[in-house]
């Protein structure tokens, strides 16, 4: 079977704090749902707004990083794959569900971000303090000992 390209990428806003379980066999999965909201316009010309829901589900780590620092209002970044599920529901009934099993999460609008407010202004707020921000993936190594390193770089370069 060839492998397809199963990708969706979201910057959205909570609609509400995430749910953290944890599996039988001490797996973290969050469940949350974001608003992703667009607009068009019609052919009169009027604009019309619309906002959709995404189902997201996280696992491990992702989930517990979700858990203890997303809330109701934040703006996220998400990428994962799309998956739909089926269960029978009391009644005999086939019922589907599709979310987004999130691979990647990054927190957007910083700390003090008001949550349905500008995300540029945090006045009446010290300014987010960014190097202790979470993210879903670690920081890559930085070169504390600049062996190889480009500190020397000249920067006469044309470009």
């Amino acid at each position: 079977m060839s492998k397809d390209l199963n990708l969706c990428q979201f910057i959205g806003r909570l609609g509400k704090d995430p749910e953290i379980r944890y599996t039988a066999g001490g797996d973290a999965v969050a469940n949350f749902s974001i608003a992703c909201g667009d607009d068009y316009k019609k052919k009169s010309g009027e604009k019309v707004e619309q906002t959709n829901w995404i189902n997201v589900v996280a696992w491990g780590r992702l989930a517990e990083i979700s858990g203890e620092y997303l809330k109701k209002g934040s703006q996220v970044y998400l990428s994962g794959k799309q998956v739909t599920r089926s269960w029978d529901d009391k009644e005999g009934n086939k019922r589907y569900t599709t979310e987004i099993v999130a691979s990647e999460m990054q927190m957007l609008g910083g700390r003090g971000a008001p949550a349905g407010g500008d995300q540029g202004s945090n006045a009446g707020s010290p300014a987010p303090d960014r190097t202790q921000r979470p993210s879903a993936h670690p920081a890559p190594p930085t070169n504390q000992g600049n062996a190889g390193g480009f500190d020397n770089f000249d920067d006469d370069i044309p470009f």
